[in-house]
């Protein structure tokens, strides 16, 4: 690096850093965030897993959010608790400016631990 005019370079270890042009400074520039491709839809897909119902802000420059419930009916009794659970996953989009654009259900056909079927809502809301 000695013949390295100043700039921003590799410091090795993956890291930009600025060279002087005689020496290494503390100044740092942060990495460069990754192209959308594989590895970001998977790490969305991911973290839309883990998130569920959970309220959430579009991603920047996006209108829409899609949001997943699961709901169970009940194996014994009655009141499943499924539209209070609805309430609550739209009341929560609505606080963060966002209104209910379209919703659909599907029954997994599965009955799970406990009985009762389990029925998944897809919910898209649009930012307002």
């Amino acid at each position: 690096m000695a013949d390295a005019q100043a700039g921003w370079y590799d410091d090795g270890t993956g890291t930009m850093r600025w060279w002087d042009g005689q020496k290494w400074t503390d100044d740092l520039q942060p990495p460069a965030p990754k192209a959308p491709g594989i590895d970001g839809m998977i790490a969305r897909a991911q973290a839309d897993a883990v998130a569920g119902a959970q309220p959430r802000p579009a991603p920047a420059g996006m209108s829409y959010v899609v949001l997943q419930v699961v709901l169970k009916e009940k194996f014994f009794g009655s009141g499943s608790g499924n539209l209070t659970e609805l309430e609550r996953a739209i009341n929560h989009q609505a606080a963060l400016g966002y209104r209910l654009h379209t919703i659909s259900t599907a029954s997994s056909g599965t009955g799970g631990f406990g009985g009762g079927d389990r029925i998944q809502a897809t919910l898209v809301f649009e930012k307002l």
